[in-house]
């Protein structure tokens, strides 16, 4: 009997899971084995140092063998897991039907109109709105993404803006997920797109108030930094665009934003530690923008505009925890900054809110968000009461000036997203929306959410944030996830999902490690994680993995981690340090090749990276770099089972990152763990645009979790 390949590859399948068709087993198949990709030597050079990489070959997305490779492992990945595919689809159906398709935003009200987002059951992207004066006008559909995304396999809009007069409206496109968005301009009048198609921009635009002049910044073609700042004037051609301001300095980017005032437009320029703004009044979109203070390195500063003074949010003069000033807009120095809120050691400012009659800041004490109350009449201030210590508190969009009313969102771990209105002169709240969870069975009482503290190697405590069902008894075989970013001065605060509900009520328990690198207990948490300091967020991760274990929580046999990007980094060290500490790794995008991005200039967001990272061109920097580098530090060792997913079009980490950290990993690992690596051949960084497909790749990545815990019959 002669068996074709095809054939042969099918029947091996079949007995594969029929023998584990009682409880399925995730490990390598002597019969299905995992793809490998060729080596071929290149060599790396830097500071008398020689790096020979067999899978640089990799970084070619038009070599139709690099394609070839990917999809082999996307085959591969098919193949072991098709017997958990029927348990992803119930899975998907499960998390899909605890949210309401149908659902809309809260009515805000701007410049005259009422503006809601809606979504339709059974379509996959938001319709955008507007009223009127009166929430009972008749709707005006601004765009309907379902229409605009048909035939796309991914189509993400945004940057909608509505020009003063309420008559024009520009959106941007981006259908390659590569970030690079080209700028439309709708005329609401007659319903009609313009004549305007601006490609290769950030998505961001700015109105002047003369209704015609558009603001808009570009991207430099290779390494996509935003560097330029264009005016578009709808009564002339694009070609015809004025350029007003290029980022000649390749380790800042630009931005644009308005005050809310509508008064002013500014340009920021902005590095990982320092920024510099120029301001145009925006009644005069022709004339020349100023600049309210110069760059100095490691001065940061944002910018507010109320009455006759621009209020800085700065952390001038070792303010290390930020500070609130003022200055005249005539005389913007910083000579001429006056105190308005001091720094303060243990509080964070975030963020400021200005209105007629208050100011609002958003701080952060002890890890734990607050949301301030002051008077612009006295030196009255309170804030907005609040319990737990796993919960995240936010203000949202508040376009009013002379409004009294606050709104902001609050949620737990256990708790949905309420969006709550707060009378700032009577001291009152009023929920406008909780989000419904459509599950009878539904109640945040069966879940147990808390914050403990774990002790790190020199002394420091750790804060983690727990969720998990009531009925989930703790012990060494109790699943238990484990997330944490630690970048960038990024946060990740505690908060609901509908999704991991499908985790938590089969037993999991889920942490977020608020690990050093992210900005959770002040300023000074995010400097002790970056630079020659990086490697406390690793140690302090694997510290809090320790902690879990030794208090009962869960076991090496049963616990898991995920992180994505520069949490993806995380993943890739902590199972080079100690990869017995964990069952299965989800890596989503991966930031794993880090000397070899940081040295390549022509690849995105690298030059302005290097106050996170270092330079790598100085040797200090690399040896140090390289010594943490989770492509360069694998080891021939065992490795846990691994999930490793990636877009082809990432413009952050690019594909070819995770691809050849598998390859490696491959060839080193010396036991019969999974390694998968599966790559979305048609998004980016974000993922999937459709909030569904959002969805089937959660259900993907549980499934894998729930297949090692031999869960899924």
């Amino acid at each position: 009997m002669i068996i074709t390949k095809k054939f042969s590859y099918s029947l091996i399948a079949i007995i594969f899971v029929a023998a584990c068709k009682e409880k399925i087993l995730m490990k390598e198949s002597p019969n299905i084995p995992p793809p490998k990709a060729e080596k071929i030597p290149y060599q790396h050079k830097a500071h008398n140092d020689i790096r020979i990489d067999n899978y640089y070959w990799l970084n070619d997305r038009n070599n139709p063998e690099v394609i070839d490779y990917l999809e082999r492992e996307n085959d591969y990945y098919e193949k072991l897991t098709s017997s958990s595919k029927s348990f992803q689809n119930e899975l998907f159906k499960e998390m899909k039907a605890r949210i309401k398709e149908d659902d809309s935003s809260v009515p805000y009200f701007y410049n005259g109109y009422w503006y809601i987002t809606r979504y339709e059951s059974g379509k996959s992207y938001p319709i955008y709105t507007r009223k009127k004066d009166s929430l009972s006008a008749d709707e005006e559909i601004l765009v309907d993404v379902n229409v605009k995304a048909d035939g796309y396999d991914y189509y993400r809009l945004a940057g909608i803006n509505i020009s003063p007069d309420n008559t024009k409206m520009a959106y941007a496109v981006d259908n390659q997920s590569r970030r690079k968005y080209t700028i439309y301009v709708k005329d609401l009048i007659s319903n009609k797109d313009l004549d305007v198609k601006i490609e290769n921009t950030t998505g961001s635009s700015i109105w002047g108030n003369d209704n015609h002049h558009l603001f808009y910044t570009k991207k430099d073609n290779i390494t996509l930094r935003s560097n330029m700042v264009f005016r578009h004037d709808l009564l002339n051609k694009i070609d015809d665009d004025v350029l007003i301001y290029e980022e000649k300095d390749d380790t800042f980017s630009v931005g644009l934003g308005k005050s809310k005032s509508n008064q002013f437009i500014f340009i920021s320029s902005y590095s990982t530690l320092t920024s510099e703004h120029q301001y145009l009044n925006a009644n005069n979109p022709t004339g020349e923008f100023k600049i309210i203070q110069k760059r100095i390195r490691g001065l940061e500063y944002s910018v507010s505009h109320f009455k006759d003074h621009f209020y800085l949010i700065t952390n001038h003069d070792n303010s290390n925890n930020f500070k609130l000033v003022k200055t005249p807009i005539l005389n913007t120095e910083i000579k001429n900054w006056i105190s308005v809120l001091d720094n303060r050691d243990d509080v964070l400012l975030e963020d400021i809110e200005l209105f007629e009659d208050f100011w609002v800041t958003s701080e952060r004490s002890n890890g734990l968000n607050q949301i301030i109350i002051h008077s612009w009449e006295s030196e009255d201030s309170y804030s907005l009461p609040v319990k737990g210590e796993t919960y995240s508190l936010n203000n949202l969009f508040n376009p009013q000036f002379n409004s009294t009313k606050l709104r902001y969102s609050y949620n737990s771990l256990s708790s949905p997203r309420s969006i709550i209105e707060f009378d700032m002169v009577h001291k009152e709240n009023k929920v406008l929306k909780t989000d419904e969870v459509l599950d009878d069975n539904f109640d945040p009482d069966n879940y147990i959410e808390k914050r403990i503290w774990a002790k790190a190697l020199d002394g420091i405590e750790i804060p983690i944030s727990l969720v998990y069902h009531k009925d989930t008894k703790l012990s060494n075989e109790t699943p238990l996830l484990q997330y944490a970013y630690g970048s960038y001065g990024i946060t990740r605060d505690p908060y609901f999902s509908f999704s991991r509900l499908s985790l938590l009520n089969r037993g999991f328990v889920y942490a977020i490690a608020h690990v050093r690198g992210g900005e959770y207990l002040g300023r000074s948490w995010y400097e002790d994680g970056k630079l020659f300091k990086k490697k406390n967020t690793f140690s302090d991760f694997i510290t809090c993995s320790k902690f879990l274990i030794e208090k009962g929580y869960t076991s090496p046999n049963h616990l898991y981690a995920n992180g994505g990007s520069a949490g993806g980094l995380l993943m890739g060290v902590i199972i080079n340090d100690a990869p017995e500490l964990y069952r299965g790794v989800i890596a989503a995008v991966p930031f794993v090749d880090v000397i070899t991005t940081m040295l390549d200039d022509s690849i995105p967001l690298t030059t302005g990276e290097y106050d996170e990272w270092g330079n790598p061109n100085n040797k200090e920097y690399y040896d140090y770099m390289l010594s943490y580098s989770p492509y360069d530090q694998i080891r021939k060792q065992n490795y846990p089972n691994l999930l490793v997913t990636t877009g082809l079009y990432d413009s952050q980490v690019q594909y070819w990152e995770p691809a050849k950290w598998v390859a490696k990993l491959r060839d080193y690992k010396t036991d019969t763990n999974v390694v998968f690596l599966h790559t979305n051949m048609n998004t980016g960084h974000g993922g999937a645009s459709d909030r569904f497909d959002a969805l089937k790749e959660v259900a993907r990545d549980y499934s894998f979790l729930l297949q090692l815990e031999h869960q899924i019959d």
